[in-house]
């Protein structure tokens, strides 16, 4: 490796300077730039965050700094490290780069770890690669990573393997395996999107607190607009391909200059938007970047002009920012109506309808209990807990929403209600039906009215089957049309009804977006005229701005149908905008539960705490968050006494000893907390 890419700089010099990277792949006779004249610079020290919604080219940058790109790319500009040029590197010595000087921490950990590979053995590949440390100096140097990075029991850990670990874990596994070359540069990859928010708190911090002691660069990748406000010096936002503004954080959350930045806030569900719509962007991110001759927000812009589809706008700075609109730019600024005010609320939405007398769901006593067996005679030798006495209500036209940290038991009590899992014991009465003693052919007329939407639509769907077969499932389960005619006649209304043209009802699930397929999903469990749809994690895979066209469909069919949400989230910024009440489950059973504005203004339970305060805010300053360490505990052991008692700060004695009774605390709300028993 050269003396250059060896050597140390002065802190005061950029540590990683690109400029004019263009990353291309062969397509149809041309070619597509997924990445296209991108420049970044990055100081050691400094957190830059990189935003924007899939497919603008924001993962694909990092590839193309790192250089890891499939044969036949494309690569061309400058990507220099402390001064010297990494793409006129051989590939020998940036394999020596990789690791070691800049690492990379990957969006999925469970398909970035290997499975058959111990977590000790895959942190001590690094270490044996560009530090030469093997046999009992590497191990101890693990043990210290892992006990770095917060895994407990790191003695025990070192062994285990990942499918064994949690969430959390596997993605603090992976930082320690970044952090074991001791890297100048470290690239973040949306390294807390499937993480729950407390988790997501965890891992955020420890980012900031080893970056603090190590002086390290972080490059971080994400959509989360709450959590660059929390972490980045710098912002860049990404848009096709290109960085369409660029700006200090402090600058960045009060001046959006370009008009996708804006809208990016606008869509975000908040409280305070509650019962209008949220923005959307319409349309999607162009795919074929080469292509377009002017600006490519130019299609999905509210202040477009005749300008904006014939020539490309250029990056030019302004106050202190830099933002490729012609709008900002003084030649051209006159041109363009003045944007409208980012809080500006459109017309006020009609409420849903009042809550009924009668509840349409009773759920009281809800158990899920899955035996555990072992031996050849397969005899049960333990119990896993997963849902433990769950009590809830949900009437005609209300959302309850159901949330907790993954594996508290939320999905068990929706599929549940559904039938779709017969409860250990319990009652589920909808509309005066008890469901749990529904079997075969009258079970099956009840679930017309009960329907479920999947959390990944992809995976929920039949690739190879058309658009107008899986709408249809329902329909023909239901014998509720005669002929192919009737079928197509419904499937179209359906697809009109969720804002789809019916000329895609003969095209295939691979075809569309990810808010396109979850839009199919809702149309099919529309089919059947349900009065309830549980909504498990409906959002949680959506950008921000396809995440707010699924909420407005949802509140625009509530409101025209009077539907019925039970709605499964850890997002309690959708919470907080969709849902009338609220109920936090923790470990099988639900700790707090009350209208949706007063537990998330003043919650009660620490551990409803703990999870408001952990929410990344856009806004500056917010409420301090509430450290809680540590995961879960197992529900096939769970603790004695109250569940959340080895995590929360307050607990007594007595917490130990037995659960906590129900506290009513007026206004529909209760709690499940010694501190309000009294």
């Amino acid at each position: 490796m050269s003396a250059a890419i060896e050597s140390a700089t002065d802190s005061e010099s950029p540590l990683l300077t690109v400029r004019g990277l263009t990353t291309a792949f062969p397509a149809g006779g041309g070619e597509l730039r997924v990445v296209d004249g991108v420049d970044l610079e990055l100081r050691r020290g400094e957190t830059f965050a990189l935003v924007g919604e899939s497919g603008c080219g924001k993962s694909m940058t990092a590839f193309s700094i790192l250089r890891l790109l499939p044969a036949g790319a494309r690569l061309d500009g400058e990507v220099r490290l402390d001064g010297a040029d990494l793409l006129a590197l051989p590939e020998a010595a940036m394999r020596r780069v990789r690791g070691r000087r800049i690492a990379m921490i990957f969006q999925e950990p469970m398909t970035s770890l290997n499975p058959v590979l111990t977590v000790g053995r895959q942190i001590q590949e690094v270490l044996e690669r560009h530090l030469g440390l093997r046999g009992r100096v590497a191990r101890e140097r693990i043990l210290e990573l892992l006990a770095e990075v917060g895994i407990p029991d790191p003695g025990k850990r070192i062994d285990e393997y990942p499918h064994q670990l949690s969430g959390g874990m596997k993605q603090r596994v992976m930082i320690a395996m970044a952090l074991a070359g001791e890297p100048e540069l470290l690239i973040a990859d949306e390294p807390t999107t499937a993480l729950d928010v407390t988790i997501q708190a965890q891992v955020l911090r420890l980012l900031q607190r080893l970056q603090r002691e190590r002086g390290m660069a972080l490059l971080l990748i994400t959509h989360d607009l709450g959590v660059v406000a929390q972490m980045a010096d710098r912002v860049a936002v990404m848009y096709a391909g290109q960085v369409v503004e660029e700006a200090r954080r402090e600058d960045f959350l009060r001046h959006r200059r370009h008009p996708y930045t804006r809208r990016l806030f606008q869509a975000l569900p908040e409280a305070r938007r509650r019962g209008q719509p949220l923005a959307t962007i319409p349309g999607s991110v162009p795919s074929r970047f080469d292509r377009i001759p002017g600006c490519r927000f130019a299609e999905r812009c509210d202040i477009a002009q005749p300008l904006c589809r014939e020539r490309a706008p250029e990056l030019l700075p302004v106050a202190g920012q830099r933002v490729r609109c012609f709008a900002v730019d003084p030649r051209f600024a006159a041109r363009f109506p003045s944007p409208p005010a980012l809080d500006v609320a459109t017309e006020a939405v009609p409420g849903s309808r009042q809550q009924a007398a009668t509840p349409l769901l009773e759920v009281s006593g809800l158990k899920v209990h899955f035996p555990i067996r072992r031996g050849l005679l397969k005899r049960e030798v333990g119990r896993v807990y997963a849902v433990d006495g769950v009590d809830m209500a949900i009437a005609a036209g209300r959302t309850l929403a159901l949330v907790g940290e993954s594996g508290c038991g939320k999905t068990t009590v929706g599929k549940a209600i559904l039938q779709l899992i017969r409860p250990t014991a319990g009652s589920v009465r909808f509309d005066d039906t008890e469901l749990t003693t529904l079997k075969g052919e009258a079970l099956r007329r009840r679930r017309r009215e009960l329907q479920l939407v999947f959390q990944d639509p992809f995976s929920s769907m039949n690739p190879r089957m058309r658009v107008e077969e899986i709408v249809a499932e329902g329909l023909i389960a239901q014998k509720m049309v005669r002929d192919r005619r009737e079928r197509r006649e419904r499937v179209a209304e359906l697809l009109r009804q969720v804002g789809l043209r019916p000329e895609v009802m003969d095209r295939y699930p691979h075809e569309f977006s990810g808010g396109q397929r979850q839009r199919i999903c809702i149309a099919r469990a529309l089919a059947v005229s349900p009065r309830l749809i549980v909504c498990d994690e409906p959002t949680s895979a959506l950008d921000v701005s396809v995440q707010a066209q699924i909420l407005n469909l949802l509140a625009e069919l509530q409101r025209e149908m009077g539907l019925a949400y039970l709605f499964i989230t850890h997002n309690l910024s959708v919470v907080g905008y969709l849902a009338h009440e609220v109920a936090v489950m923790y470990l099988g059973r639900v700790v707090e539960q009350g209208p949706a504005e007063a537990v998330l203004a003043d919650p009660r339970h620490p551990y409803t705490q703990a999870l408001v305060s952990a929410v990344p805010r856009v806004e500056e300053g917010g409420r301090e968050v509430i450290r809680l360490e540590g995961d879960p505990p197992s529900p096939i052991a769970p603790p004695p006494g109250c569940h959340f008692a080895p995590r929360c700060p307050w607990a007594e004695a007595r917490c130990q000893e037995a659960y906590p009774p129900v506290t009513a605390l007026g206004e529909g709300r209760w709690v499940r907390c010694f501190l309000y028993g009294d």
